[in-house]
Protein backbone atom coordinates (compact mmCIF):
# COMPACT_ATOMS: atom_id res chain seq x y z
CA UNK A 1 0.00 0.00 0.00
CA UNK A 2 1.55 3.45 -0.85
CA UNK A 3 2.37 6.25 1.98
CA UNK A 4 2.29 9.76 2.18
CA UNK A 5 4.85 10.67 4.27
CA UNK A 6 4.88 14.13 6.74
CA UNK A 7 7.24 15.17 8.97
CA UNK A 8 7.28 16.65 12.36
CA UNK A 9 5.58 14.70 12.76
CA UNK A 10 5.98 11.89 10.20
CA UNK A 11 2.65 10.87 9.42
CA UNK A 12 1.72 7.81 6.72
CA UNK A 13 -1.82 7.57 5.42
CA UNK A 14 -3.31 4.30 4.15
CA UNK A 15 -6.88 4.47 2.93
CA UNK A 16 -8.31 0.19 2.89
CA UNK A 17 -10.32 0.55 0.42
CA UNK A 18 -11.76 -3.56 1.11
CA UNK A 19 -12.84 -2.31 4.25
CA UNK A 20 -14.04 1.68 3.41
CA UNK A 21 -12.00 2.57 6.43
CA UNK A 22 -9.16 4.77 7.04
CA UNK A 23 -6.09 3.79 8.10
CA UNK A 24 -3.57 6.02 9.14
CA UNK A 25 -0.23 5.81 11.02
CA UNK A 26 1.41 8.87 13.13
CA UNK A 27 4.63 8.80 14.11
CA UNK A 28 5.92 11.72 16.03
CA UNK A 29 10.04 12.12 15.19
CA UNK A 30 11.74 9.68 18.15
CA UNK A 31 8.72 9.27 20.18
CA UNK A 32 7.34 6.34 20.58
CA UNK A 33 4.69 3.74 22.25
CA UNK A 34 2.34 7.09 21.71
CA UNK A 35 -1.09 5.11 21.34
CA UNK A 36 -2.74 5.75 17.83
CA UNK A 37 -6.79 5.33 17.36
CA UNK A 38 -8.48 5.01 14.21
CA UNK A 39 -12.09 4.60 14.28
CA UNK A 40 -14.98 4.53 11.86
CA UNK A 41 -18.34 3.92 11.83
CA UNK A 42 -20.20 3.90 8.27
CA UNK A 43 -23.56 3.94 6.57
CA UNK A 44 -22.35 0.06 4.76
CA UNK A 45 -23.54 -3.34 5.66
CA UNK A 46 -20.59 -5.39 7.45
CA UNK A 47 -18.19 -5.12 9.57
CA UNK A 48 -17.36 -1.22 11.44
CA UNK A 49 -13.65 -1.26 11.99
CA UNK A 50 -11.23 0.36 14.26
CA UNK A 51 -7.42 -0.19 14.35
CA UNK A 52 -5.22 0.53 17.20
CA UNK A 53 -1.56 0.61 17.11
CA UNK A 54 1.67 2.21 18.49
CA UNK A 55 3.42 5.04 16.59
CA UNK A 56 7.03 4.17 15.71
CA UNK A 57 10.49 5.91 15.44
CA UNK A 58 10.97 7.58 11.68
CA UNK A 59 13.85 5.92 11.13
CA UNK A 60 11.93 2.45 11.60
CA UNK A 61 10.25 0.60 9.13
CA UNK A 62 6.27 0.77 8.23
CA UNK A 63 5.85 -1.84 10.74
CA UNK A 64 3.41 -0.39 13.47
CA UNK A 65 2.97 -2.54 16.84
CA UNK A 66 -0.78 -3.13 16.77
CA UNK A 67 -2.28 -2.70 20.69
CA UNK A 68 -4.69 -5.94 22.10
CA UNK A 69 -6.44 -6.15 25.11
CA UNK A 70 -8.08 -2.66 24.49
CA UNK A 71 -12.23 -2.38 25.30
CA UNK A 72 -13.52 -0.71 22.49
CA UNK A 73 -17.61 0.54 22.21
CA UNK A 74 -19.76 2.51 20.57
CA UNK A 75 -22.91 4.49 21.44
CA UNK A 76 -25.73 5.55 19.44
CA UNK A 77 -27.67 8.68 20.39
CA UNK A 78 -30.48 5.89 21.53
CA UNK A 79 -28.56 4.73 24.20
CA UNK A 80 -27.52 1.63 22.60
CA UNK A 81 -23.83 0.21 22.77
CA UNK A 82 -21.72 -1.79 20.35
CA UNK A 83 -19.16 -3.73 22.16
CA UNK A 84 -16.36 -4.28 19.90
CA UNK A 85 -14.33 -7.95 19.23
CA UNK A 86 -10.43 -7.77 18.24
CA UNK A 87 -8.96 -10.25 16.09
CA UNK A 88 -6.47 -9.92 13.99
CA UNK A 89 -4.60 -8.51 16.68
CA UNK A 90 -5.32 -4.33 17.19
CA UNK A 91 -8.18 -4.26 14.92
CA UNK A 92 -11.62 -4.41 16.29
CA UNK A 93 -14.90 -5.17 14.34
CA UNK A 94 -18.70 -5.16 15.59
CA UNK A 95 -20.89 -6.61 12.30
CA UNK A 96 -24.06 -5.39 14.30
CA UNK A 97 -23.68 -1.83 13.70
CA UNK A 98 -24.69 0.21 10.73
CA UNK A 99 -24.26 3.51 10.57
CA UNK A 100 -27.49 6.14 10.23
CA UNK A 101 -26.89 9.50 8.77
CA UNK A 102 -28.03 12.27 10.97
CA UNK A 103 -27.30 9.77 14.08
CA UNK A 104 -24.61 10.87 16.23
CA UNK A 105 -21.98 8.36 17.87
CA UNK A 106 -19.91 7.83 20.76
CA UNK A 107 -16.87 6.15 20.90
CA UNK A 108 -15.21 4.70 24.43
CA UNK A 109 -11.59 2.78 24.22
CA UNK A 110 -10.06 1.93 27.36
CA UNK A 111 -6.32 0.75 26.64
CA UNK A 112 -3.61 0.84 29.35
CA UNK A 113 -5.76 2.22 32.13
CA UNK A 114 -7.02 5.23 30.00
CA UNK A 115 -10.30 5.82 28.79
CA UNK A 116 -10.90 8.10 25.26
CA UNK A 117 -13.72 9.13 24.07
CA UNK A 118 -14.89 10.93 20.96
CA UNK A 119 -18.02 11.74 19.15
CA UNK A 120 -19.15 12.46 15.89
CA UNK A 121 -22.45 13.17 13.98
CA UNK A 122 -22.63 11.14 10.48
CA UNK A 123 -23.19 13.36 7.75
CA UNK A 124 -26.91 13.24 5.43
CA UNK A 125 -25.59 11.67 2.37
CA UNK A 126 -25.13 13.86 -0.95
CA UNK A 127 -25.13 11.69 -3.71
CA UNK A 128 -22.68 10.81 -5.91
CA UNK A 129 -23.96 11.27 -9.33
CA UNK A 130 -20.68 10.39 -11.64
CA UNK A 131 -16.92 10.11 -12.41
CA UNK A 132 -15.49 11.90 -15.45
CA UNK A 133 -12.01 12.46 -17.18
CA UNK A 134 -10.22 14.49 -18.99
CA UNK A 135 -6.42 15.61 -19.96
CA UNK A 136 -4.17 16.86 -17.10
CA UNK A 137 -3.01 20.94 -17.62
CA UNK A 138 0.20 20.95 -20.27
CA UNK A 139 -0.67 17.13 -21.10
CA UNK A 140 0.26 16.52 -24.79
CA UNK A 141 1.56 13.61 -27.21
CA UNK A 142 -0.33 10.83 -28.69
CA UNK A 143 -1.26 9.32 -24.83
CA UNK A 144 -1.46 12.18 -22.56
CA UNK A 145 -1.94 11.97 -18.95
CA UNK A 146 -5.61 11.86 -17.28
CA UNK A 147 -7.39 13.33 -14.41
CA UNK A 148 -10.24 12.44 -12.92
CA UNK A 149 -13.28 14.81 -12.13
CA UNK A 150 -16.22 13.87 -9.32
CA UNK A 151 -19.15 15.04 -9.94
CA UNK A 152 -22.26 15.89 -6.98
CA UNK A 153 -24.58 18.23 -5.86
CA UNK A 154 -24.24 19.47 -2.71
CA UNK A 155 -26.86 20.13 -0.22
CA UNK A 156 -28.07 23.92 0.63
CA UNK A 157 -29.44 23.54 3.98
CA UNK A 158 -26.50 22.58 5.79
CA UNK A 159 -22.54 22.82 5.90
CA UNK A 160 -21.20 19.74 3.68
CA UNK A 161 -17.80 18.41 3.77
CA UNK A 162 -15.98 15.68 1.43
CA UNK A 163 -13.20 13.50 1.57
CA UNK A 164 -12.36 11.48 -1.94
CA UNK A 165 -9.99 8.24 -1.94
CA UNK A 166 -9.13 7.63 -5.47
CA UNK A 167 -7.69 4.14 -6.66
CA UNK A 168 -5.83 3.78 -9.79
CA UNK A 169 -5.77 -0.12 -11.04
CA UNK A 170 -6.94 -1.01 -7.65
CA UNK A 171 -3.92 0.72 -6.07
CA UNK A 172 -4.32 4.16 -3.98
CA UNK A 173 -3.08 6.86 -4.45
CA UNK A 174 -1.24 8.91 -1.64
CA UNK A 175 -3.34 12.19 -2.42
CA UNK A 176 -5.40 13.33 0.19
CA UNK A 177 -8.30 14.97 -1.63
CA UNK A 178 -10.62 16.56 0.91
CA UNK A 179 -13.23 19.66 0.41
CA UNK A 180 -16.07 21.65 2.04
CA UNK A 181 -19.12 23.56 -0.04
CA UNK A 182 -17.63 26.93 1.04
CA UNK A 183 -17.88 28.43 -2.57
CA UNK A 184 -20.52 25.73 -3.99
CA UNK A 185 -22.57 25.40 -1.23
CA UNK A 186 -26.01 23.84 -3.00
CA UNK A 187 -24.76 24.19 -6.33
CA UNK A 188 -23.58 21.65 -8.77
CA UNK A 189 -20.40 20.19 -7.99
CA UNK A 190 -17.47 19.33 -10.45
CA UNK A 191 -14.32 18.47 -8.46
CA UNK A 192 -11.35 17.74 -9.95
CA UNK A 193 -8.41 15.14 -8.67
CA UNK A 194 -5.57 16.42 -9.21
CA UNK A 195 -3.09 13.58 -7.42
CA UNK A 196 0.24 13.77 -7.57
CA UNK A 197 1.51 10.14 -7.14
CA UNK A 198 0.21 7.33 -10.50
CA UNK A 199 0.10 8.35 -14.33
CA UNK A 200 -3.09 7.92 -15.41
CA UNK A 201 -3.77 6.86 -19.08
CA UNK A 202 -6.69 6.00 -21.20
CA UNK A 203 -7.79 2.50 -20.37
CA UNK A 204 -6.73 2.76 -16.94
CA UNK A 205 -9.31 1.94 -14.53
CA UNK A 206 -9.86 4.54 -11.19
CA UNK A 207 -12.30 3.97 -8.31
CA UNK A 208 -13.49 6.71 -6.22
CA UNK A 209 -14.68 6.51 -2.84
CA UNK A 210 -16.87 9.30 -1.85
CA UNK A 211 -17.27 10.23 2.10
CA UNK A 212 -19.51 13.07 3.51
CA UNK A 213 -17.80 13.78 6.94
CA UNK A 214 -18.37 16.13 9.81
CA UNK A 215 -16.68 19.45 10.45
CA UNK A 216 -14.10 17.81 13.05
CA UNK A 217 -12.95 15.13 10.88
CA UNK A 218 -13.08 17.64 7.72
CA UNK A 219 -10.07 19.59 9.83
CA UNK A 220 -8.37 16.84 10.61
CA UNK A 221 -8.04 16.10 7.02
CA UNK A 222 -7.76 19.30 6.29
CA UNK A 223 -4.82 19.34 8.31
CA UNK A 224 -3.10 16.37 6.58
CA UNK A 225 -3.39 17.71 3.30
CA UNK A 226 -2.10 21.38 3.65
CA UNK A 227 1.20 19.50 5.29
CA UNK A 228 1.55 17.01 2.05
CA UNK A 229 0.43 19.93 -0.36
CA UNK A 230 3.29 21.96 1.50
CA UNK A 231 6.03 18.82 1.82
CA UNK A 232 9.67 19.32 3.81
CA UNK A 233 10.52 22.83 4.35
CA UNK A 234 6.83 24.32 2.65
CA UNK A 235 6.94 27.14 5.34
CA UNK A 236 4.05 26.16 6.96
CA UNK A 237 5.43 24.40 9.96
CA UNK A 238 3.87 20.49 10.64
CA UNK A 239 2.06 19.44 13.77
CA UNK A 240 -0.55 16.66 14.50
CA UNK A 241 -3.64 17.39 13.09
CA UNK A 242 -6.51 18.46 15.31
CA UNK A 243 -8.14 15.10 16.62
CA UNK A 244 -11.82 14.77 18.30
CA UNK A 245 -10.64 12.05 21.15
CA UNK A 246 -10.21 13.45 24.24
CA UNK A 247 -7.89 13.08 26.53
CA UNK A 248 -5.75 14.04 22.98
CA UNK A 249 -4.41 11.29 21.12
CA UNK A 250 -3.36 10.29 17.61
CA UNK A 251 -5.85 9.36 15.31
CA UNK A 252 -9.54 10.02 14.75
CA UNK A 253 -13.21 8.62 15.55
CA UNK A 254 -15.40 9.16 12.22
CA UNK A 255 -18.95 8.51 11.20
CA UNK A 256 -19.42 9.27 8.33
CA UNK A 257 -21.69 8.24 5.15
CA UNK A 258 -19.57 6.15 2.02
CA UNK A 259 -20.49 5.96 -2.04
CA UNK A 260 -18.36 4.11 -4.32
CA UNK A 261 -18.12 4.35 -8.21
CA UNK A 262 -15.74 3.52 -10.83
CA UNK A 263 -14.41 4.24 -14.23
CA UNK A 264 -12.24 3.21 -17.41
CA UNK A 265 -10.64 6.15 -18.26
CA UNK A 266 -11.57 7.63 -21.63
Amino acid sequence: MKHVKLYTPIVSLLLLFSSCQKVIDLKLGNVTGKLVIEGNVTNAIGPQVFKLSTNVPFTNTNTYPPVSGATVTVADQSGNSYLFTEGPAGTYTNSRLTGVPGNTYTMMVVSGGVTYTAVSTMPQVVALDSLGSQNTPLSSGSNPKKQVSVYYRDLAAVANQYLFVEYVNGVQTDDIFVFNDEFNNGLAANVVLRENDIDIYTGDTVTVQMQCIDQPNYLYWFSLSQQQNNGLGGGVTPSNPPTNISPASLGYFSAHTIQTQTIVVK
